[in-house]
């Protein structure tokens, strides 16, 4: 109720404000904001050439293509005029996304369909490990500490082992694979859910800790900073970590003291003090590597994980085929009926995700975003934060709606003012230290076809808060 509810607030308002600002000629055409792309020029008027000022009405006549550019040292913008029949069209400034219709093609083409290819092939592998036993296993490994925070789970239940490979992939930087675990997790706490279009406990829990966005390898970060020419591109991994896990402990005390969990268990504590000691140890052996070792290793470690995830799945599958046989299939149709799967999940998330981005580019390109950004960085500065930190802010504030517009706000930012400012590197803290909380919510409660998520985007929005305030006491303090 409280998404749909601010999916129209989105929809309505940004509507409103469009249809306003051209009526009272703060915008010229709306045009944009149904067809316009990302990175196009927008058109803010359209003269007469004998209305220009005489100096661009002689100079445009015999510019090539009768198209003259006056840059952002001139008039601090820039400004393009075009002639053609009679009339000059003026263009200042770049579109910031994608219009809504090309939003609504973009997410088919550049964003489902690549999902789908991920779900297939995952969740093909997730098929051999099922019939194979591998699953089982691992629920039964996890089970003393997994029924502690998810008490409505059985033990043994399979959606321990595919919640522990969801965060284990979202924690090694493989958004790819932690996806299609993640949807498989949510698909097997569906069948323990009593009210089908509402969201349990177990899964809340589960969306809010996936959301926290605990990540020890910000694998894109680092590529993003480096490509910035920042003078130590992994410099921020340590703050990133501990923001991330920060958040991820806030959304476990914040849901569990929800559903009343008992933090003293023994076995709970024990996993929470062995998941610091790794972190610790991991960090340990980073930070004495030198700047070419630690590129080296992020780069490859998450890649060799994965490729270790996949050649056990398949050795393990191959040493129990006799478990396939007496399941009437073979090794390759197993994966091929799991890949199937993936892509029946895939289409069935397609209408949920696509309502969602399609709001998140009419808020954007409708002008109350730069709004509403704008205000609070005029009401910071005046509070006295620091200049730098206000720069960061519009990342922030993007992150939950859309990863990809916050992250032309971080290369933005980095181009603007440095990757190696703290505007830089707090921009990249805020980019690796939560999930895009709208579009995680349209994905997995969408696959499951839940309509009352309850608690669960509160939760997440409060999270992704306290991970901001967090980034910026650790950037200031490391940075």
């Amino acid at each position: 109720m409280v998404l749909s509810r601010f999916w129209l607030a989105i929809f309505i308002s940004s509507i409103a404000f469009v249809v306003v600002s051209l009526f009272t000629a703060e915008t010229y055409t709306i045009d944009s904001v149904l067809n316009g792309k990302k990175d196009d020029p927008i058109l803010i008027a359209e003269k007469y050439a004998e209305e220009l000022p005489a100096f661009i009405k002689d100079s445009i006549k015999i510019a090539p293509e009768q198209t003259m550019i006056i840059n952002r040292d001139t008039l601090n913008a820039d400004t393009t005029y075009v002639y053609k029949n009679k009339t000059v069209k003026i263009f200042s400034g770049v579109q910031k996304s994608d219009g809504l219709l090309p939003t609504c093609k973009s997410t088919l083409v550049d964003l489902i369909l690549p999902l789908i290819a991920y779900l297939a092939f995952f969740c093909g592998l997730m098929e051999l490990l099922i019939i194979s036993g591998a699953s089982g296993k691992l629920a039964v490994v996890l089970s003393p500490v997994f029924v502690k925070v998810f008490p409505s789970i059985p033990k043994n239940h399979p959606s321990i082992s595919y919640m522990t490979l969801n965060f284990a992939a979202n924690f090694l930087g493989l958004d790819s694979a932690a996806t299609p675990f993640g949807l498989k997790a949510m698909e097997s706490l569906q069948e323990l859910n009593p009210e089908k279009d509402k969201a349990s406990d177990a899964q809340i829990m589960f969306m809010c800790l996936h959301a926290s966005g605990l990540t020890l390898i910000a694998t894109s970060i680092i590529g993003y900073r480096a490509a910035a020419n920042a003078a130590n591109p992994a410099d921020v991994m340590l703050p990133c970590i501990i923001t991330s896990f920060i958040g991820t402990i806030a959304a476990f005390l914040i849901v569990g003291a929800r559903q009343k969990i008992n933090f003293k268990s023994a076995s709970l504590v024990a996993a929470l003090v062995a998941l610091i000691a790794a972190i610790i140890g991991l960090l340990m052996y980073v930070n004495h590597l030198d700047l070419i070792g630690k590129n080296y290793f992020t780069t490859n470690l998450s890649a060799l994980i994965l490729l270790g995830i996949i050649i056990i799945t398949l050795v393990f599958s191959f040493m129990k085929e006799k478990k396939f046989t007496e399941a009437k299939t073979t090794v390759f149709d197993a994966f091929v009926s799991g890949a199937n799967n993936g892509v029946k999940t895939g289409v069935t998330i397609f209408p949920y995700v696509l309502g969602m981005l399609v709001a998140i580019s009419l808020f954007r390109n409708s002008g109350l975003f730069e709004i509403i950004s704008n205000g609070l960085g005029f009401i910071f500065s005046n509070m006295g934060v620091n200049k730098e930190i206000v720069d960061a802010l519009p990342v922030a504030l993007l992150r939950p709606f859309s990863s990809a517009g916050s992250r032309g706000f971080l290369i933005d930012s980095m181009n603007t003012f440095g990757a190696d400012s703290l505007t830089g590197r707090l921009s990249s803290i805020f980019q690796c230290s939560a999930e895009s909380t709208f579009y995680v919510i349209a994905v997995y409660f969408g696959s499951v076809n839940i309509k009352n998520t309850r608690y669960a985007l509160g939760t997440m929005l409060l999270v992704d808060a306290i991970c901001v305030i967090t980034a910026i006491f650790v950037a200031s303090w490391f940075f």
